[in-house]
This record gives structure tokens, sequence and C-alpha cells, in this order.
């Protein structure tokens, strides 16, 4: 059970930001190596998983969020807030929330349990997959992050609940939207990580208590190894991706797509 949390943690942090979807990974990894063990497969150590990502965000981002958090409580509620770059920023990113909240709590048990068949995740990697193709090639490219307006943000926002569905991808799909708005793939990329936090830590907060119900020292173990595994290779991913992203296209994640999801049709018909 350990080695096996430790590769799910692994899978975790790459999956997690790079734009191919962690749920998809996550769903047909143990249905192809017949991994069975209930403990990996609990809400417990799916919240595991996600503090781990969630710890990575907050050690890569965290003088932008600590520079975002003293000018939001100094001038956030003042008329000065929108003169202030960060002070807005941290708005857009509150307002950009919402939409994910409004439409995700309510209705993440349904959409898990409707969209998490294996061909159902191959149709959604295919799906979210051309849509980023065609993001990157209509995209100007051009805006910088300090454009964001709350329309875009919102946009931006409502597309980050379609991650819900497994396959889609919140990095990808926040992504892809922030390049149809015309954004340079680096500043959609930032904003899609920043506008992650505050629901992957909701989301950590409201299910913090599952991660209680340990009943064995082996199980502490794997759960460790989940939350480590997933930190360390979900910050080395974040530097990789804004890095690659100043100099390359998103064209390649496309077609890992693609071919994943046919990879999983062929899969379920044979």
């Amino acid at each position: 059970m350990f080695w096996e949390a430790l590769v799910l943690g692994c899978v975790q942090g790459l999956t997690e930001f790079l734009p191919i979807s962690s749920s998809a990974h996550l769903t047909l990894l143990p249905q192809l190596f017949h991994w069975r063990t209930p403990w990996l497969n609990s809400l417990s150590f799916d919240v595991a998983l996600h503090l781990g990502t969630l710890l990575a965000l907050l050690l890569y981002f965290w003088k932008e969020v600590a520079i975002m958090a003293g000018a939001w409580l100094r001038k956030g509620l003042t008329r000065q807030a929108w003169s202030d770059p960060n002070s807005k920023l941290a708005w857009w990113i509150i307002l950009g929330t919402i939409p994910a909240v409004i439409l995700g709590f309510p209705f993440e048990k349904k959409v898990e349990l409707w969209f998490r068949a294996p061909l159902a995740v191959a149709i959604s990697l295919m799906a979210a997959g051309l849509l980023m193709g065609t993001a990157e090639y209509v995209s100007r490219k051009q805006k910088a992050l300090g454009e964001l307006s709350l329309g875009q943000a919102l946009a931006i926002g409502c597309a980050q609940a379609l991650a819900l569905i497994p396959g889609v991808s919140r990095s990808g799909i926040t992504l892809t939207a922030g390049l149809f708005a015309g954004f340079k793939r680096e500043d959609a990329a930032r904003f899609s990580f920043l506008l992650a936090m505050p629901v992957t830590a909701g989301a950590c907060v409201l299910k913090f208590k599952d991660l209680f119900k340990l009943t064995s020292s082996a199980e502490l173990a794997a759960t460790v190894a989940g939350i480590l595994s997933s930190a360390v290779v979900g910050w080395l991913c974040i530097h990789f991706l804004l890095a690659y992203l100043r100099r390359s296209s998103l064209y390649i994640f496309v077609i890992y797509r693609l071919f994943l999801g046919l990879g999983v049709v062929i899969w379920c018909l044979v």
C-alpha cells in the first residue's frame, strides 16, 4: 500500500498542474493495475493528495499570496482597492472562486458518479483537449495578468467549475479560458494556479475530518507518503510548466490527451 500511495501522490502532483487531468489519471490508474486497497480509494486519501498539491501551491506562490493578502487587507474594502494591482487581483481571485463554489459543492458527488466511468473520462479528455487546442490556435496571447477584468475573472471561474467532470482538468480548462480571453500562456497559467487555491483549500477544510479515519500504521504511512510526494512533485511541476509556457505551446498536451483518450476508448471496447 505504501508504494501504491507514493505512486498515486506523484501522479497527483504531476497531473494536477499539467493540463492533462489528475482526476482522469487517478480514476484510470487503479483500474488499469487492479489496485483494490480500500484506503487508497477512499475520500480520506483523496483529501490527503489534494492537501499535498495545496501545499505545493502555497510554497511556490507564498510571496505573491502574502503581497496580495497584505494589499487586500489594507485597501480591499476602500476605493483604492481597484487602483492597487495586488488588491484588485485578490478581489478577482475571490470573485472568480464564486462560480465553482455555487456550482461545485452541490453537484460534486453527482457529477463524479455520472462521469466516472472510463469511457466518459476518455470523452472528457479528448473534448477538453480539442478545446485547448482551439484556444492555443486562435488566442492572440498578448495580455498580461494585470489587464485581467472582472468579467474575465468570472468567466475563468465558471470554467473552473467544469473541472468537476473527471477528464476535464482544472488547470487545463482555466488555462484554456485564459487563452480564449487573449492572455499570454504563462499569465493564464499563473492565474489558473492562484484561482485554484481557495477552492482546493475549501475542499480540504470541509473534508479534513476524514483524514482522522486512519485505522492502522500502514494507512498513516501511506497517507504521509501521498501528501509529501504530491507536494514535492507538484512544486516541481508548477515550476516546469510556467517555464515551459514562456517559450512553447500547449499542443503537446493536446496530443497527449487525444492519444490517452483514444487508448482508453480502445481499452474499454476490447
